[in-house]
C-alpha cells in the first residue's frame, strides 16, 4: 500500500471513531478543575499512543475531551475543554472555510519547542483535543468541507491562537447542578470583538460567585454573577446562575424573568425549564409550571418531587376557590394553607385568599400579617397571573378587592377606596368588583359625616350617620366603636357596651373599643366587669397612669362593695421608704397588697434592680411598695430575718404570702402581679 492510501485509512478510521464517540454523555467534570487562563499556555499532558495495524490499514485517536462539560451533549463546532495542543497552531485559508494545523512555534505562546517528537509527520498534524469546528477531522487534507452557515471564531479574541476557546454560535448544554460553572464556555452568537477582552475575568467572576453562594451568601453571589451576564449577556448559563441567587434573595419575580431569558437563549436546556417550573409553582402559577415540568421531563431533568408539590398544590387551591364559593371560610384558609405549605409558598392569590379568609372570621390582625406578606412580594405579577381568573375575577383584581377589604376593616378608609377603585380599572366589567367598590364608597362617606357631626356634639345625628354606614358593612368595628363613643356622650352606657361588645367581638385587640367598655362598665358599676378590662389595658399599656388610676379606683370600689375596708388605700405610684419595725408593721397591715424591698446601697445587684422596682410600682400603683435599707435600718431587717440582699417579701393583709431572694427581675414582676391581681 502507498504512503497516500495508508494515510487516507488512518483519516476515515479517525472520523468514523468521531462518531462513535460524539452523542455519548458528557463526564461531569468540574469545569473549574483544570482550567487557567485562556490565553495562557496549557499545561502539558501525558502523550497519548497510536497503533496501527498492516493488516487494517487504521489507527484509532482518543475520544473527544468532554471535560468542560457540567452536564448534557456538547455541541458541535465547540471547544468543551481544554486545548491540549500548545504547539499546533490553527488558522483559515482564505476562502476555504478549514482549520489548517502546523506545527510552528512562532506563531504561538512565545518560547517552547519547536517541532514535534511524534512517531508519524502526518500524526503530528492531527489534534489530540475536539478544535475542529464540526468535532471531525476531515476525511482528506486537500478536500475542503462546504462552507457554513455560522463562522468559527476563537472565544478568547487574542492572537494565540490554539490557546483561547475555539467556539460557535451554538450554546452548550446546562449544568446539571443549581449553578451553571460553565457559564462562560458557551451561549454566545456575538461577533468575536463583542467578548470580553480575558474570557478568565468571566471564569473568575463565576467562581466567586459560586463561592458565595454556596455559603450562603446569595447578595455577594449575585453581584458576582451580574458582572458575569454583563461579560456574556446572551450565555443561558449565566442567567441561571443570576436566577438563583435572586431566588436564594426570595426575588421571585426577577428570578422568573432570568429564568425565562435562559429558557429562551437555550430552549433545550431541561436544567433552565426545570428552573422556571419550579419558580412558577411557588408563585402558584400552576399552568405555567406544569407545561415547563413537562418540558423538562422530555428533557430527562424532570424531578418526580417537583410533580408531586405541584399536584398537591393544584387540588389545594381548587378544594380553597370552591370553599370560597359557597362562604365556607374555615376550608377556605385550611386549604389555602395547606396549598402554601405544599410549596406555594409565594403565591400572591393563595396569600389573598387567606387573608380574606382571616378577615371573614373576625381574625383581623392575622388577615392584615398575611395582607403585609403579600404586598412585601417583590415585582409586579407576572402577567400569566395577571390574567388568570378566580370566579371570574381576574385575580390581580381579587389582590387588591381583599386589601381594599382588610384597610376598611382596620379603618384606612382613604386607602380602601383607593384599592377598591385600582381593582375596578383593572376588572372593569366585574359586578363583585362594582359592588364592593361601591359599598366601600358608602361606609368611608358615612364615617366620614359621622365624624363631622361628633365634633360639634351632634351625637344623636352622629350616631344614625355610623348606623347608615353599618347596613353596608355590618362587620366594620371601627364603625361600631365610633357609635358607642356617641351612645357614651348621651349617658346610654348600655348602648355603648352592646357597640363595644360587637367591635371586640370582630376585633378582639382593639384597644379603644375596650377602653369604652371599661368605662361604661364604671359608670354601670359593674366593678367585676371592668376591673377585668382595666387589667387587660394594663397589660397592653403598662406606661399610661390613667389607665392605671383608672384601675386602681375600680379595684377599690370592688373591694368596697365585698364589705372590705379601703379607708387606708390610696394611689400609689412611689416606694414608701421604712426605717424602723413599728412602721413596718403599720404598713404591711394594711389592706391590700405590700411589698418590702430589703436591700443595701453597697450591693452591685441592689444597685442593679432598684430602677426595676421604682417601674414596677408605678405599673402596679394598687400595691403598696415599702424599702428597706439594712445598712441604715439593721434592726428592721434582723426582726426580719434578712441576711442576704436583695430580698423581696410580699404581704397581702398582714400575712407573708410569699419570699424572694435574689429573685430575677421576670420572677419579682410575675410575683408581684399575680398577687396584685388575685387581691382584686
Amino acid at each position: 500500500m502507498s504512503e497516500a492510501d495508508r494515510i487516507r485509512h488512518r483519516t476515515a478510521a479517525l472520523a468514523l471513531h468521531d462518531d462513535e464517540v460524539r452523542d455519548k454523555p458528557d463526564a461531569k467534570a468540574n469545569v473549574f478543575a483544570d482550567l487557567g487562563s485562556p490565553v495562557s499556555p496549557l499545561r502539558a499532558r501525558a502523550s497519548v499512543a497510536t497503533s496501527s495495524s498492516s493488516s487494517s490499514g487504521s489507527a484509532k485517536s482518543p475520544a473527544p475531551s468532554n471535560a468542560g462539560m457540567a452536564g448534557g451533549r456538547s455541541h458541535s463546532g465547540e471547544l468543551v475543554g481544554e486545548c491540549n495542543l500548545p504547539r499546533l497552531m490553527a488558522h483559515r485559508r482564505s476562502g476555504s472555510g478549514q482549520l489548517i494545523f502546523s506545527g510552528s512555534s512562532s506563531r504561538g505562546s512565545g518560547g517552547g519547542d519547536r517541532g514535534s517528537t511524534a512517531s508519524s509527520p502526518m500524526l503530528n498534524a492531527l489534534p489530540t483535543g475536539n478544535i475542529c469546528p464540526s468535532g471531525r477531522v476531515p476525511a482528506t487534507a486537500a478536500t475542503p468541507p462546504p462552507p457554513r452557515s455560522r463562522p468559527d471564531v476563537l472565544g478568547s479574541g487574542t492572537g494565540h491562537y490554539g490557546h483561547g476557546s475555539i467556539m460557535r454560535g451554538a450554546g452548550m448544554a446546562p449544568a446539571r447542578s443549581s449553578i451553571d460553572s460553565s457559564s462562560f464556555l458557551g451561549h454566545s452568537s456575538r461577533s468575536p470583538a463583542s467578548f470580553p477582552a480575558s474570557s478568565g475575568s468571566l471564569q473568575e467572576v463565576t467562581r466567586l460567585g459560586n463561592e458565595w453562594y454556596k455559603k450562603g451568601k446569595y447578595a455577594e453571589a449575585l453581584r458576582h454573577y451580574e458582572r458575569a451576564v454583563a461579560l456574556c449577556p446572551e450565555s443561558a448559563a449565566c442567567r441561571g446562575n443570576r436566577a438563583t441567587a435572586l431566588i436564594g434573595l426570595g426575588r421571585l419575580a426577577d428570578a422568573l424573568r432570568e429564568c425565562e431569558e435562559a429558557v429562551r437563549l437555550d430552549p433545550v436546556s431541561g436544567r433552565s425549564h426545570s428552573r422556571v417550573a419550579g419558580v412558577c409553582l411557588r408563585l402558584g402559577m400552576i399552568d405555567k409550571a406544569r407545561r415547563h415540568f413537562t418540558q423538562a421531563g422530555h428533557l430527562q431533568q424532570s424531578d418526580p418531587a417537583e410533580w408531586q408539590k405541584l399536584q398537591e398544590v393544584e387540588v389545594h387551591l381548587g378544594r380553597c376557590t370552591d370553599a370560597r364559593k359557597i362562604g365556607d371560610w374555615k376550608s377556605t384558609l385550611r386549604e389555602a394553607d395547606a396549598a402554601i405549605a405544599a410549596g406555594a409558598d409565594s403565591s400572591q392569590l393563595l396569600l389573598a385568599l387567606r387573608s380574606e379568609a382571616l378577615l371573614r372570621l373576625h381574625k383581623l390582625e392575622e388577615a392584615e400579617s398575611t395582607l403585609a406578606s403579600l404586598l412585601k412580594l417583590d415585582g409586579a405579577l407576572p402577567s400569566s397571573l395577571t390574567a388568570a381568573k378566580l370566579s371570574g375575577m381576574l385575580a390581580e383584581s381579587y389582590v387588591h378587592i381583599v386589601r381594599a377589604q382588610v384597610d376598611m376593616a382596620l379603618g384606612r378608609f382613604d386607602t380602601a377606596v383607593a384599592a377598591a377603585e385600582k381593582a375596578r380599572d383593572l376588572d372593569p366589567g366585574n359586578a363583585e368588583i362594582g359592588m364592593v367598590l361601591n359599598n366601600v364608597r358608602l361606609v368611608a362617606k358615612a364615617r366620614e359625616q359621622g365624624n363631622d357631626l361628633f365634633k360639634v356634639a351632634k351625637f344623636s345625628d352622629a350616631s344614625m350617620a355610623y348606623g347608615e354606614g353599618l347596613k353596608y358593612d355590618p362587620s366594620n368595628s371601627v364603625l361600631h366603636c365610633n357609635r358607642a363613643a356617641c351612645w357614651s356622650k348621651l349617658e346610654k352606657w348600655e348602648k355603648a357596651v352592646d357597640d363595644c361588645n360587637e367591635a371586640l367581638r370582630i376585633q378582639p385587640n382593639y384597644t379603644k373599643a375596650l377602653l369604652r367598655r371599661a368605662a361604661s362598665y364604671a359608670k354601670l358599676e359593674r366593678w367585676v366587669d371592668c376591673v377585668r378590662d382595666y387589667e387587660v389595658l394594663r397589660k397592653e399599656l403598662p406606661s399610661d397612669k390613667e389607665v392605671a388610676e383608672a384601675l386602681f379606683h375600680a379595684q377599690i370600689a370592688l373591694k368596697a362593695t365585698r364589705g372590705e375596708d379601703v379607708s387606708n388605700m390610696k394611689f400609689g405610684g412611689e416606694v414608701e421608704i421604712v426605717s424602723n419595725v413599728e412602721q413596718l408593721r403599720a404598713a404591711i397591715s394594711s389592706p391590700g397588697v405590700s411589698v418590702v424591698y430589703f436591700m443595701s446601697a453597697m450591693n452591685q445587684q441592689c444597685t442593679q434592680i432598684t430602677p426595676s422596682v421604682n417601674t414596677l410600682c408605678t405599673e402596679c400603683p394598687s400595691v403598696n411598695f415599702l424599702k428597706v435599707n439594712v445598712d441604715s435600718s439593721p434592726m428592721v431587717a434582723k426582726a426580719e430575718n434578712v441576711r442576704i440582699v436583695p430580698t423581696f417579701k410580699i404581704y397581702k393583709e398582714g400575712v407573708k404570702v410569699k419570699e424572694m431572694i435574689c429573685p430575677s427581675l421576670h420572677v419579682l414582676r410575675y410575683s408581684v402581679r399575680h398577687y396584685s391581681v388575685s387581691s382584686s
